[in-house]
């Protein structure tokens, strides 16, 4: 011991120890077996036992993953012997191999060891399968298993084990109370559980005895099953085997699940646990889920054909979320997840792929029209986990668009409020694709391609009603709306001007309409009808908007001019400084088209317009000036008995009022001659002066209408409370033929854009025939056109010698150079 103070200070716990294994290996084979022994039980066991020597050995119940034996034992202590020994005499840092050393000959057991042993087990492992006490302690049994494996007796020790397991399983699988045809089936069920439950624990003490063979023998033969997995294997086999007991278990469990789908209440843990004995058991697919869902498949099949009948689709859908809201539920507490797909794809199958086309015909129509936002989500939702679903759920809300929105639009009766139906079904819809159905890009294209079908099933029409809708809100007139709210009805507009074809009658009628706009100074913003012309050059380009911006330059330009004659009238001429003259000069190219009217002017009105022409003139050599009376608006004073009022009226109904300067009464006839006014726009003009809310003229006799003869009186008793008055101007309401005449506008320039794409396409192809022309015309054209009329365009350009017929094949033309 001196030589180990003098390489390496030991501590006197490790010097005290060593001494006594060295002490031990001294008194031979039989003590060295003991001490093997007490080495193991001080790694395993917790309680404790006693050894012939005196030393305690620990518990069984605390078995580790470690397990040594004896020879394992004696072989540490070999080792740590050689390793004190070889030390004695090295140097401070020399290595030395460590060599181990067995024992020279193995211990030998007592004569009839091995039969009292077996006896001793057997008995052991029969009182745990009776759930009898056991004669002897765990600690006694184990050591028994270690060392008959030692001695190479494992074989026969196992062979003995699954013997008296399977006598055990077949002994209770044969239970009269298991095979007995009057049980009940859940007596059944809670007998077989028990008995699982309990097997179930016997195999898991005994494993506890044999878990020293479990864990040598078995892990070194590949070939044979763990002690856990050959009792589930023998308990599987006869189980299986008993064709009896195994189906009146699964028609048991079969009728506990349709019984809690039918509402009541049933015990889940007990299906919990025989659901979990068929997994363990690997019998579960074969056995019990065919049957199960063969039995969901007719229990679902013969429900939703008699729900489909008894309710409508809102509540059908709820039914249908239900049932898979508890088959889902199922999953969860007792079956097993395998199931899960094959479960729900049936489920959804016989309640929803089955029934599809009468769910969507039955109830989606309703379902749009009442907007039910929670029911087209659930339906949405249950549609998307079948087949085909959505793709369906789409075709029909396609067909709903197009039948809603054809009724919009066709009906002449519904021209007054088109517009504002379709933006708010245009909302509806954008609602429901963007809340119900998650954005789904399939229905929002559906969506636009249905109300473009439907929008231009009525030609032309659409397309006036929107400009005239978009003036309705560009005018003053228009109170109520804020800019932010008057910006997003333009967006919306614009999204329906996107699906019209025909946008050149858009443009005729919404020329026109800004025509008076600016003209008369109704436009309710500068910066609205700036936006809207920006909006309609993002969609359509510059050259859809280059007329309008036109429109734009030359009131532009008017506010100039108008500068400059007020200063050159100050300096120069006199006569006009008590007439306010605003004259705006318009280009005709960029403005609709006005016919010219003559009219009886009186001299104040008729000097000023000449020293504007003169002044104008002499400016703009070379240019010509035709006033245009219709498009004239006038602001009068008017003195009245009770006080003097401003009159805001149009030109027409200016020449009306200054009649009465000279004589009070005047006769229809008479202001017809004074006036020269269209007889037509005469009669509207005094209608308005006097059977409107502003009566300063009255008529005799009374009436609505103007006719010949009648008489008219300036109304001295007038009275408003208001200083300024505008009466309502005739002319900006559009007639029937300047309607038409629009109308007529919009033919002749798709006539012309007719004939330049034909003369366009020839002179790049000198040679073509007649279908590829009329093919290369309808990519070309931007409006809808009918191959008649195409080909009206293409005789007109052979008589006009811009194209000929091919003399070979009449159905060819060539470019006429």
């Amino acid at each position: 011991m001196s030589a180990a103070k003098k390489y390496k200070p030991m501590d006197t716990t490790e010097l005290h120890d060593t001494e006594n294994i060295a002490a031990c290996i001294k008194k031979g084979e039989n003590t060295a077996l003991n001490l093997g022994r007490s080495a193991f039980g001080a790694q395993n066991m917790n309680s404790a036992s006693t050894t012939t020597n005196g030393e305690r050995l620990p518990n069984f119940s605390k078995l580790s993953a470690q397990h040594g034996n004896d020879l394992r034992s004696t072989s540490t202590t070999s080792n740590l012997l050689n390793r004190m020994g070889s030390n004695h005499n090295s140097k401070p840092g020399d290595v030395k191999k460590i060599v181990i050393k067995n024992f020279k000959a193995k211990p030998t057991l007592p004569d009839n060891y091995s039969e009292d042993t077996y006896l001793k087990l057997e008995e052991a492992v029969i009182a745990i399968q009776l759930s009898k006490p056991i004669k002897y302690s765990l600690e006694e049994l184990y050591q028994a298993v270690v060392n008959m494996c030692s001695h190479k007796m494992d074989a026969q020790l196992y062979a003995k084990l699954k013997e008296l397991t399977e006598q055990h399983v077949k002994r209770n699988i044969k239970y009269k109370e298991l095979t007995g045809g009057s049980i009940d089936k859940l007596i059944l069920l809670e007998k077989i559980n028990n008995w699982w439950l309990s097997f179930c624990q016997q195999m898991i003490m005994i494993r506890s005895i044999f878990l020293y063979m479990d864990r040598t023998y078995v892990l070194q033969n590949s070939s044979i099953h763990s002690i856990w997995d050959m009792g589930l294997d023998l308990f599987r086999i006869h189980f299986a085997q008993n064709s009896l007991v195994q189906k009146r278990t699964v028609d048991g469990l079969l009728a506990m699940i349709e019984k809690e789908r039918q509402g009541s209440t049933v015990d889940r843990g007990l299906l919990k646990s025989l659901v979990r004995m068929l997994c363990d058991l690997q019998i579960y697919t074969n056995a019990f889920e065919e049957k199960f869902l063969d039995a969901t498949n007719q229990l679902y099949k013969a429900e939703s054909q008699r729900k489909m009948l008894e309710l409508e689709v809102p509540e059908y859908l709820q039914h249908v979320n239900k049932r898979l809201a508890e088959e889902n539920e199922r999953l969860l507490h007792y079956l097993d997840s395998s199931t899960k797909h094959p479960l729900i794809y049936n489920v959804e199958k016989e309640l929803l792929a089955e029934h599809l086309t009468t769910i969507l015909q039955k109830g989606l129509d309703s379902l749009l029209e009442d907007n039910r936002l929670n029911d087209l989500t659930l339906l949405y939702g249950l549609l998307s986990r079948v087949k085909n679903g959505t793709s369906e759920l789409c075709g029909n809300f396609n067909g709903y668009i197009k039948k809603k929105g054809r009724t919009i639009v066709i009906d002449p009766e519904k021209d007054k409020s088109m517009v504002q139906d379709l933006l708010d079904f245009k909302d509806k819809m954008d609602i429901i694709v963007r809340n119900c159905f998650e954005h789904n890009e399939k229905f929002t294209n559906s969506l636009r391609e249905a109300f473009e079908f439907f929008i231009n099933q009525r030609a032309n029409k659409p397309a006036e009603l929107i400009a005239k809708y978009v003036d309705m809100k560009l005018r003053s007139g228009n109170k109520g709306t804020t800019d932010e709210e008057l910006e997003k009805t333009l967006d919306k507009i614009m999204v329906l001007f996107r699906f019209i074809h025909g946008k050149d009658v858009f443009e005729a009628f919404y020329k026109k309409d800004l025509a008076k706009r600016l003209l008369v100074g109704k436009s309710a913003s500068v910066d609205s009808e700036k936006s809207m012309l920006s909006k309609l050059k993002q969609e359509c380009g510059g050259g859809f908007t280059s007329k309008l911006e036109g429109m734009f330059k030359d009131m532009e330009l008017s506010r100039d001019i108008n500068l400059a004659f007020r200063g050159h009238t100050l300096s120069n001429d006199r006569d006009v400084t008590n007439l306010d003259l605003t004259v705006n000069i318009l280009t005709m190219g960029y403005w609709p088209t006005y016919p010219p009217t003559e009219v009886t002017m009186p001299p104040q009105f008729v000097n000023p317009q000449q020293i504007f022409n003169k002044f104008y003139l002499e400016k703009h050599s070379g240019r010509k000036l035709q006033w245009q009376p219709t498009l004239g608006n006038c602001m009068l004073r008017a003195h009245f008995d009770a006080a003097p009022k401003e009159l805001i009226v149009s030109l027409f109904q200016a020449l009306v009022l200054l009649l009465f300067n000279d004589k009070p009464t005047l006769s229809y006839e008479e202001i017809l001659a004074a006036t020269n006014i269209e007889d037509g726009e005469l009669r509207r003009t005094i209608q308005s002066l006097a059977c409107g809310r502003a009566r300063v003229i009255t008529k005799t006799p009374k009436g609505r209408d103007i006719e010949d003869g009648d008489q008219f009186h300036f109304n001295n008793e007038f009275t408003n409370k208001l200083f300024r008055i505008k009466i309502n101007q005739i002319q900006m309401k559009e007639t029937n033929e300047e309607q038409k005449a629009t109308e007529e506008r919009v033919f002749q320039d798709r006539q012309y854009q007719i004939d330049a794409a034909i003369v366009r396409i020839m002179k790049m192809r000198k040679t073509l025939s007649h279908n590829l022309l009329i093919t290369e015309l309808f990519n070309q054209l931007t409006f809808p056109v009918k191959p008649a009329d195409l080909k009206k365009r293409i005789e007109s350009l052979i008589d006009r010698d811009y194209m000929e017929r091919d003399k070979d094949n009449q159905n060819q033309y060539n470019y006429v150079a």
